[in-house]
């Protein structure tokens, strides 16, 4: 990433002249440039995180990504609105204008300057529900669908960095190579992100087979298939699926798969959060599937030590479910501890005590806090449930203030970091 954004800001470097920095104007203008250049680099580089490439999700894990991609945004906002202002500025300064001449020259008089304006319009919306009070109000959809104009702005502003950047307009080599650059981003997100998922779905067939309802606000979905074992799903991984229906087919949720993959079936276990989720429910049989994936590091090849412990809460139960299955096969002391509100909350209880009856240590710990006057997950309660976690290996999944909290306490207890494994399944 340094390296590509040193490779960038050098087309400024080379062309310009020490000599041409003899003002403030050429100061401010150039260091919009660069900002215009290293912003633009981000963006593609924003896109390439989440493009499903699979070599990079295997090495770093899609959460990982996400987490980059993240943190990638503010500063790309931050790097493409201080090139608007340093370049008016630096059309001011020169020209001796006020703000408003200034701003007002370069959308008249810079070529594209419409469609850029467009552009970063977007970028803006996109930051502004990406921060933590919106991005919390914000149902799942709207989040979605604002971050796919992401691609709309990539696409609008490219067209003036071509026509009017500077560095692009006097050197046709780099013109070329940025033409290049933005090409192979673009055949990475249609390959990996449309091509490949469309190509799974006519190869794999996948559709609703049948939904079962677990709890009031739990439910399992079965998908049938064929050769679905080609898909090295592992317990403990998630897909993103699109379910072809009203109300699904517009976007893609993380689900991890709460039992083992067979060559003609997977299944997903879902507590009911929001719309989305809510809606499983009323899949009929026979509703095609899109699935992404598999995708993520929570599975039982990160295990180290003979001793495991998962802790699962809401509906991190489901690709809990699925790792003790596993886990268990390969031998070892298995412990579970199922954190619920109330029994009503509980989901796969048959299958967990069935594994119990072959080795699993299972442990439901139901009931509210204020209700029990304590938290289960405290120090002092995984100590007492467990009293030797520090030599486990630990793996957690539920509601991220759940997963941070209990994370935290592990590593009072002395729990190594290593030893401490944990998913997000969110991309927002």
């Amino acid at each position: 990433m340094l390296l590509g954004g040193c490779a960038v800001c050098s087309l400024w470097w080379f062309n310009t002249a020490p000599t041409a920095l003899h003002g403030p104007g050429d100061v401010a203008t150039s260091a919009g440039r660069v900002a215009g250049l290293t912003g633009a680099y981000l963006v593609l580089l924003q896109l390439l995180l989440l493009a499903r490439l699979p070599w990079l999700e295997r090495a770093v894990g899609l959460d990982r990504l996400a987490s980059w991609h993240r943190g990638l945004g503010t500063n790309v906002v931050i790097l493409l609105c201080g090139h608007v202002l340093l370049i008016v500025a630096g059309v001011g300064l020169t020209e001796k204008e006020t703000p408003w001449s200034a701003t007002w020259e370069v959308l008249t008089t810079y070529p594209d300057m419409l469609l850029a304006v467009i552009g970063i319009t977007l970028f803006l919306a996109v930051a502004i529900t990406s921060g933590r009070f919106l991005r919390a109000r914000l149902s799942y959809e709207s989040w979605y669908w604002i971050h796919v104009t992401t691609y709309v702005a990539v696409a609008l502003s490219f067209f003036h960095q071509i026509s009017a950047g500077a560095d692009f307009v006097m050197v046709p080599a780099a013109r070329l190579l940025w033409i290049g650059l933005y090409a192979a981003v673009a055949l990475c997100v249609l390959c990996w992100r449309v091509a490949i998922p469309a190509r799974g779905w006519f190869h794999h067939a996948l559709s609703v087979d049948r939904v079962v309802q677990e709890t009031p606000n739990t439910v399992s979905v079965w998908l049938r298939g064929r050769h679905l074992g080609e898909l090295n799903a592992r317990p403990g991984q998630f897909f993103l699926w699109r379910f072809v229906t009203v109300g699904h087919l517009w976007s893609a949720h993380p689900y991890s798969l709460s039992a083992a993959a067979r060559d003609d079936r997977l299944r997903i276990t879902v507590k009911a959060l929001g719309d989305h989720s809510h809606g499983l429910a009323r899949l009929r049989r026979g509703v095609p599937v899109f699935a992404e994936g598999p995708f993520g590091h929570f599975t039982a090849q990160t295990r180290r030590r003979p001793g495991v412990l998962l802790i699962a809460g809401g509906a991190g139960i489901g690709p809990v479910r699925a790792l003790a299955g596993e886990l268990l096969g390969q031998g070892g002391d298995i412990a579970v501890l199922y954190r619920a509100s109330s029994w009503d909350d509980v989901a796969l209880r048959g299958e967990l005590d069935r594994l119990a009856k072959h080795g699993l240590r299972v442990r439901y710990l139901v009931g509210r806090r204020s209700d029990l006057g304590h938290d289960p997950l405290d120090r002092r309660g995984l100590r007492r449930l467990v009293p030797d976690v520090v030599h486990r290996d630990v793996y957690v999944c539920g509601p991220e203030g759940m997963t941070a909290t209990v994370c935290a306490t592990l590593r009072g207890l002395g729990v190594a970091r290593q030893q401490i494994h944990t998913e997000e399944f969110s991309l927002r």
